[in-house]
């Protein structure tokens, strides 16, 4: 049964215009003929029976409809259809929730439920404690290892703990939606990962958790539940509906089969017919264009990032879990989008009665309210766990108070800061002190939630009240024969997505096959101990560039583990499913490499002419590349590190062919190493490859007492006998066997690559124990209070102003076009491009803070990309302009920095260094390094990444950095280039309420210091949304709806969009920017049938905006004109003065017309540069 996993395609692709779900089509009629095509598709087989359904013919009355086959639709069709079918996602997928539950309840069903609990749960990670910068340098890597070996009390490094969680209990219920909100680095994802039994078995956990009871040692809790990790790991070459069909057939459909079984022999029994348009609506749930999408990396172009973030929900759960667990699963999407998915989780938690608990950054007001508990945390504690409805009470009675027009998880993540706590406090007849966070937990356990809560934990869960089924008992609920398919069928999808690679390999073998043709030629090769050498050497290529081609296999490899990691920690499936395809697929390739390598070179160099030889030449090649790429996948899985990976390569190359017998034959070896020679798979390849050449009938001639080839085959230690060919065969295969099988265990065994300690300075790690020992004793000083911290701040920017040039960035009619892929155009699509932009006309100018907004998908960044020259490949028209001059991007990259949404930087080097690297490239020559370094100091303390600053940035995913540190990291590095244009996609995305307010101050602060900045902004609370100054808002397709000021409380952006006809009034104290998103998404559009990009060209909103670029190019205009006019009015009095004494000293022959011309230019031009020197 289909149902859960295309109801989990609704919240992967669930946006406004990527969501699937049941729509308003309408209910069947009572007539005779629908119900006997309805019978009939009831009496197909399963597999037909499931793929066909019943639709309403084009053009035909309601009630007449034809059967088709939902998997033959093309992309266009599909389009087409899901455009019919859906109107709002919200609405549609309640509907088909409710039919679900309906129908289960109807027969008397009741589903399933997890109750999660967990008390006095503790966790601590080891850490190692350095003396000075915390870097795994050679130094502190030797002084870690000497003190694991020897425990010598006198190296300086030590191993301590540090606790993550302290002491927290509570209970996650069933058919409620939890919201976990905090600070980064609070626990949330720890206890996230513990909750979900994916913790790294390197931390120590103490407490209990339990399911309905059981412990975590009486079933498999990755099995029962599902984390959606922050981080993004999916295989770029896979495209959005491969991804997901892969993780669906990896998980299975647990007890669902049972239960829907069940619900159909009932309805059998009481005569219940289901309902046809349940079936239909499901089946149609995952059609979306965005589905034959490739998901790409920072390398291939592909979905974005939001599409990601839905895809990794989507990918875990589609699967068979009642129990969610989700680590901010809105980075990245706007506001509209996670409230849709929110509220899509809302009707999954209240319906179908999961267990959910998710943690989310910046919820805007409206998604905070469809909550049903809150738990807040600080510090790794507990502050808050209980009703939303009651949290605000609770803050309340300890003296703290939302502001109107302030959003409640804002608020409640700044009232536990030391800087921000201040401005909240109500209670006006007693002083303000500040409130440490073991007071509020203290306040907590006394107000009557925490009494109630603590009451619960007292009375214990009995597992006689559960149902069984909601847990699983199996790791792998699925027949291994099925996880293999599946794992062969994407290994094949994926072996031809690379076919670039392979094609290409196969091409350099070639190219180095001809060479050796050409180089050993059998005109000049005879039968004679002098060209033997020869072909001793040719054949000893041959090994040599068989072997070497398998070292692609490492790179393949390697980009892939940790995708791998992912999915075998979730048991999607075991690791030899994994290595067997990876191996057998690999065997075509290698004898194709080995077929042409031995048909374009055996006969052209001259060897020996039996047709046995030459088969048992390419078998010895074609052992010996699948013995190269066996073992270059081998060390992929052992070292797992791309660095240290290509050294060990190398290093390992170099010792199978030193010890492979031809470059130091085996009787030059020293005694003590002859074993070497036995253990290299080369020996035995160049045995096999030698003994079959030189012992053929044409080397048999010479002396009586030793022919010729046994001579040569002396000489180079290999003499051995005929049989040994099928020796070195069969050792050849025992390596391959060897390899592969410690491949399978390298992936079953190693944990992914990362530190299993962190490495900490003593400074850092006495003032996390300070916290811990003395109780926040540290934080009992008074905090400066709000107005102080912005006033330091201020302070900060404003010392921190370099020389710079205003410059406005211009454009018009400026449009997108790139080549429509292959795989849209085999689904149907018949136009050669593809329009991303369209006619986007606009300016960014000095001191104003602009906000680039739209949908998910909408173009924001491809606008960017497009005015920073940032997009190498498809089609730019329009006209862009830097401070009114057509734009060069080589000196506009000089004048701006590029905040990008994947955040890249280089792995190995601290937050520091990252940003004094790009002070030292980026800043003019003129400051000094003093200044460099304090401008270096000024910006990690405003972007607050002092405090970490010795911190390796790492690998995403691996280690280093949480996603939000390296998105400061991001800005920070650009803000260092004190640029006049700066682009920001999605400055605060990752970041907490708090973070992004700082963050947003701090831009805001630069801007007026009358420098040009843009961000795309997709989840801004009304504090940040009200920060800007203009706003450029686009729709699906790349159309502008709307470009100028937000006005005072965004008045004049609510003024236009409400003098539309029809679209909603605004409510009061609500998010203009959420309003405005859900105003304008296509269901909106469509239900009042209008196009908002035509209504917004109509408008006297945009013959503004033209005209304010008119009036932008009018003054330069202008100021150009007068230049030149005064310039010629000035000279022409000189030159009519000059012009007879010129004529005079020119008769004379005083000098030519060239050189007067060139002497009056060059000081005309001496002129005109003095006053800019002054200036």
């Amino acid at each position: 049964m289909e149902q859960m996993k295309e109801l989990a395609l609704t919240f992967s692709m669930g946006s406004s215009d990527h969501a699937s779900a049941a729509s308003a089509a309408a209910s069947f009629q009572d007539n005779d003929e629908v119900e006997l095509q309805w019978a009939a598709i009831e009496r197909l087989p399963t597999f037909r029976r499931v793929r066909s359904s019943l639709f309403p013919k084009d053009g035909k009355e309601e009630n007449e409809r034809e059967v088709i086959d939902v998997t033959k639709l093309g992309a266009l069709e599909r389009h087409v259809l899901i455009e019919k079918l859906i109107t709002k996602v919200e609405e549609d997928n309640l509907r088909l929730l409710k039919k679900l539950k309906e129908r289960i309840d109807r027969v008397g069903l009741e589903l399933p439920t997890i109750e999660v609990r967990y008390q006095n749960l503790c966790v601590e990670a080891e850490c190692e404690v350095v003396h000075g910068k915390p870097l795994p340098t050679l130094w502190n890597t030797i002084q870690g290892v000497f003190s694991a070996a020897t425990n010598v009390s006198r190296c300086k490094v030590q191993q301590n703990k540090i606790n993550i969680l302290k002491d927290v209990s509570g209970i996650i219920k069933p058919s409620r939606l939890t919201l976990l909100l905090g600070p980064p680095g609070c626990g949330k994802t720890t206890l996230l990962q513990v909750l979900a039994g994916k913790l790294n078995p390197s931390f120590k956990v103490t407490g209990e958790i339990t399911y309905n009871g059981y412990k975590f040692t009486e079933f498999v809790p990755q099995k029962t539940s599902a984390y959606i990790s922050q981080y993004d790991l999916h295989i770029s070459e896979m495209t959005v509906r491969e991804t997901l069909d892969f993780s669906a057939q990896c998980q299975g459909i647990g007890s669902r089969a049972d239960i829907m079984k069940e619900v159909s022999r009932r309805e059998k029994q009481e005569g219940v017919i289901p309902d046809p348009d349940l079936d239909t609506y499901m089946k149609i749930l995952g059609l979306d264009i965005c589905a034959d999408t490739i998901v790409g990396d920072a390398m291939i172009r592909g979905i974005s990032g939001g599409q990601k973030r839905r895809l990794t929900t989507g990918e875990m759960i589609i699967g068979p879990t009642k129990a969610l667990f989700m680590d901010e699963i809105s980075n990245g999407l706007d506001t509209s989008t996670t409230f849709q998915i929110v509220t899509c989780l809302q009707q999954l938690a209240h319906i179908t009665k999961g267990t959910i608990l998710i943690s989310l950054l910046q919820p805007a007001p409206e998604t905070f309210d469809l909550f049903d508990d809150i738990m807040l945390m600080a510090e790794g504690k507990i502050v808050y766990h209980g009703p939303r409805i009651c949290i605000q009470e609770f803050f309340e009675n300890c003296g703290f108070r939302c502001p109107p027009r302030k959003g409640v998880a804002d608020f409640l993540q700044e009232v536990l800061s030391k800087k921000d706590q201040a401005q909240y406090w109500c209670q006006q007849d007693q002083p303000y002190s500040y409130v440490s966070v073991d007071k509020f937990i203290a306040a907590f356990k006394e107000f009557h939630v925490g009494q109630k809560l603590n009451e619960e934990l007292c009375i214990p869960y009995h597992k006689n009240e559960s149902d069984k089924s909601a847990l699983s008992f199996n790791i792998h609920t699925l027949r291994q024969w099925e996880v293999f398919r599946a794992c062969m069928a994407r290994e094949w999808l994926l072996m031809k997505r690379n076919s670039f690679i392979h094609v290409f390999k196969s091409a350099q073998l070639v190219l180095f096959a001809v060479i050796a043709m050409t180089i050993f030629i059998r005109t000049r090769m005879r039968v004679d101990t002098v060209h033997a050498t020869y072909y001793m050497f040719s054949l000893f290529y041959a090994l040599l560039r068989l072997a070497c081609n398998g070292l692609a296999e490492f790179s393949l490899t390697i980009s892939r583990l940790a995708v791998f990691y992912k999915q075998r920690d979730f048991y999607f499936y075991p690791a030899w499913a994994y290595s067997i395809p990876a191996v057998i697929l690999k065997i075509p390739f290698s004898l194709l490499d080995a077929f042409l390598w031995t048909v374009l070179t055996y006969y052209v160099i001259g060897y020996s002419p039996e047709p046995e030889r030459f088969f048992q030449q390419l078998l010895i090649l074609f052992l010996l590349h699948q013995v190269a790429v066996s073992l270059f996948r081998l060390i992929a899985s052992i070292v797992r590190s791309p660095a240290v990976g290509s050294i060990y390569c190398i290093f390992i190359l170099s010792i199978i062919f030193l010890f492979g017998g031809f470059v130091i034959p085996k009787p030059s070896l020293p005694t003590w190493l002859k074993w070497g020679f036995w253990i290299s798979p080369l020996s035995y390849a160049e045995i096999g490859i030698m003994v079959n050449e030189f012992l053929a009938p044409r080397w048999q001639q010479g002396s009586s007492n030793e022919t010729l080839g046994h001579l040569i085959l002396r000489q180079m230690g290999l003499n051995f006998k005929a049989y040994y060919y099928w020796i070195s065969v069969a050792a050849l295969i025992g390596f391959w066997m060897i390899y592969n099988i410690a491949f399978t265990l390298a992936l079953s065994y190693l944990k992914p690559p990362g530190r299993s300690r962190a490495v900490v300075s003593r400074e850092r790690f006495s003032y996390l124990k300070g916290i811990e020992d003395s109780g926040n004793a540290n934080q009992e000083k008074e905090p400066p209070s709000a107005d102080t911290a912005s006033a330091v701040i201020e302070t900060k920017t404003t010392a921190m102003v370099l020389p710079f040039e205003p410059k406005t960035i211009t454009f018009k009619n400026v449009q997108y076009f790139v080549d429509t892929p292959k795989e849209l155009r085999e689904q149907g699509f018949q136009q050669k491009k593809l329009q991303l932009l369209q006619d986007i006309t606009g300016a960014f100018r000095p001191g104003v803070l602009t906000a680039l907004m739209g949908v998910s998908g909408a173009g924001k960044t491809t606008l960017m990309d497009v005015l920073c020259g940032r997009k190498t490949g498809g089609y730019i028209e329009g006209e862009i302009r830097i401070g009114g001059y057509p734009k060069v991007q080589e000196t506009f990259a000089r004048i701006s920095g590029y905040c990008e949404q994947t955040d890249i930087h280089s792995p190995e080097l601290t937050i520091e260094e990252s940003v004094m690297y790009s002070a030292w490239l980026r800043l003019p020559m003129q400051i000094d390094t003093h200044k460099r370094m304090e401008f270096v100091a000024d910006v990690l303390q405003m972007i607050e990444l002092d405090e970490i600053k010795d911190s390796l940035v790492g690998i995403p995913g691996v280690s280093g950095l949480s996603p939000e540190q390296r998105k400061r990291l991001t800005i920070a590095v650009e803000l260092i280039s004190n640029p006049s244009i700066i682009f920001m996609d999605e400055p605060t995305s990752g970041l907490d309420a708090r973070a992004a307010a700082i963050v947003m101050r701090v831009v805001k602060n630069i801007v007026n210091t009358n420098r040009t900045i843009v961000c795309t902004i997709h989840q801004p609370s009304i504090d940040i949304f009200e920060a800007f100054d203009e706003l450029i808002l686009m729709k699906r397709g790349g159309c502008l709806i709307y470009s100028g000021e937000l006005g005072q409380h965004s008045n004049k952006l609510i003024g236009y969009f409400e003098g539309i006809p029809g679209v909603p009034k605004i409510k009061e104290n609500y998010n203009p920017a959420t309003w405005m998103l859900e105003v304008t998404n296509p269901s909106v559009e469509a239900q009042l049938g209008v196009d908002f990009a035509s209504l917004y060209k109509e408008s006297h909103q945009y013959g503004g905006a033209e005209q304010d670029l008119f009036n932008l190019m009018g003054p330069l205009y202008v100021f150009i004109m007068v230049v030149g006019l005064s310039s010629c009015s000035s000279v022409t009095p000189f030159i009519a003065t000059q012009r007879t004494v010129v004529y005079r000293e020119r008769f004379a022959g005083m000098y030519s017309s060239w050189a007067y011309s060139l002497s009056q230019v060059s000081n005309s031009e001496a002129l005109l540069a003095f006053p800019r020197d002054q200036h």
